[in-house]
């Protein structure tokens, strides 16, 4: 159920080019195809990898053209090879950012390696994708590994599967449909048909954006016949290379894939301010995100050109749900809290042992804190009297750092009028509030 979130939509613009690499490929001969597990987060998928010997936590990203690094910390230090600096430009309101860029790295996944690997590292630290998404992420890997595989991503078991593109057949499934891809700049599009509020069919050409939380993005500008909703309201969408993107929230009376029809999913319309980079594809109008895709099995195939679906039987026919509290959160650090450890005692009774509890000791660990990092005005939030920059301690009654971020999220995305109260700090005090959730859609 925490899968149902629309917490963040990362969405990179990146035009990148770099010396030609290595590819990826599986070390066994014999086999065929690879399969190993990757934690679903915020509808995305983050797989465990190692470049030159460091483990590190990757987004996997069809939005991208390029493996990239980002908000390294000391201890997450490694050895690159082969660097230059250099420049990127993203989505986003910002300018550019600071960037390496570097070649003949040692990449392994379980049994996928690639010896040559190259890759870019953002050296600002003003892009944090950890603090958004409440886990440890180091970086961003997408479209020069599924270039080199024929890849199936199961998002109701959790595991994904690399075949060898040279030895797939595909098996038969009566229930799967598969449609063709197009390409731009390496990156995967496909034809889409959505229903505005007027009640007319608009086919429109999405960018397949795993890396995305949101379940679909549409540019009004693109075509005349995307038109916003009645109902809507202006919101944060996410944070791009080069900045915050803003823009409106909605829901579209239908979205069809085939013979695949999800009826009142929940829309963004971003601004046209933060997308500038995106009308290099002319023919783009909008983004097709990983709160559509976690609703099947996705099999993408990027040698033939194409994606095959498959209904998931736990995220199919799952509500398009929405932050309504008007909050959005980021990791704030770890913070210091007192734990409860029992003491007991032994006792023997005949032929039966008795523990009888004895007494409570008392100790310090770290835990993660959330911190409010944005506040729609006008949301319950606003008028409650929360501000940017409060540490959530309890909601409802629940210590905040025993949950993780989607926990917090979807506990705010609940049925309108639902009471939410809230314990903070604010600079030390510690203050308590109460609102009820608001649907705007």
């Amino acid at each position: 159920m925490l899968n149902k979130l629309f917490l963040f939509t990362l969405f990179l613009g990146l035009s990148l080019s770099i010396e030609a690499q290595g590819r990826f490929r599986i070390v066994d001969k014999s086999k065929e195809s690879i399969t190993t597990n990757f934690r679903l987060v915020n509808n995305m998928v983050v797989l465990s990898a190692e470049i030159n010997g460091k483990k590190l936590s990757f987004l996997l990203d069809t939005g991208v053209r390029k493996t990239m690094l980002f908000n390294l910390k000391i201890q997450d230090s490694i050895q690159l090879r082969n660097v230059a600096k250099l420049q990127l430009k993203g989505l986003g309101e910002g300018s550019t950012v600071n960037a390496l860029k570097s070649r003949g790295n040692f990449f392994k996944l379980k049994g996928i390696v690639n010896s040559d690997m190259a890759l870019f590292v953002i050296t600002d630290d003003l892009f944090d994708l950890s603090a958004k998404m409440g886990v440890d992420i180091h970086g961003i890997i997408g479209g020069d590994l599924f270039r080199d595989f024929v890849i199936k991503i199961n998002y109701g078991s959790q595991k994904i599967t690399f075949y060898n593109p040279d030895t797939y057949n595909a098996t038969e499934c009566k229930s799967c449909e598969t449609f063709p891809l197009d390409f731009y700049n390496n990156k995967p599009f496909i034809d889409v048909i959505v229903e505005n509020k007027f009640g007319k069919e608009v086919t429109v050409k999405l960018l397949i954006d795993s890396g995305g939380g949101d379940s679909i993005w549409l540019f009004p500008h693109s075509n005349p016949d995307i038109i916003v909703g009645d109902k809507y309201f202006d919101d944060f969408l996410g944070k791009g290379l080069s900045g915050d993107i803003l823009g409106k929230r909605s829901r579209i009376k239908k979205i069809k894939i085939g013979s695949f029809e999800f009826e009142d999913a929940t829309v963004s319309y971003p601004d046209s301010t933060s997308i500038l980079r995106v009308h290099a594809n002319k023919e783009r109008n909008g983004t097709l995100g990983a709160g559509i895709l976690k609703r099947f099995v996705v099999t993408m195939n990027y040698p033939n050109n194409q994606i095959t679906l498959k209904k998931s039987r736990r995220h199919y026919n799952a509500p398009f749900l929405y932050n309504k509290s008007g909050i959005e959160l980021m990791f704030g650090g770890e913070m210091l809290v007192k734990a409860n450890r029992s003491r007991f005692k032994q006792e023997a009774q005949g032929q039966y042992q008795t523990l009888t509890e004895v007494f409570y000791s008392y100790g310090l660990t770290y835990k993660p804190s959330y911190k409010i990092s944005f506040i729609r005005v006008g949301s319950p939030a606003h008028f409650a009297g929360l501000l940017k920059g409060d540490i959530v301690l309890e909601i409802n009654g629940k210590e905040a750092y025993n949950m993780d971020m989607e926990e917090v999220v979807f506990m705010l995305s609940q049925k309108e009028d639902k009471k939410i109260k809230m314990l903070v700090d604010r600079n030390g005090e510690h203050l308590r509030y109460e609102f009820h959730l608001k649907s705007l859609l």
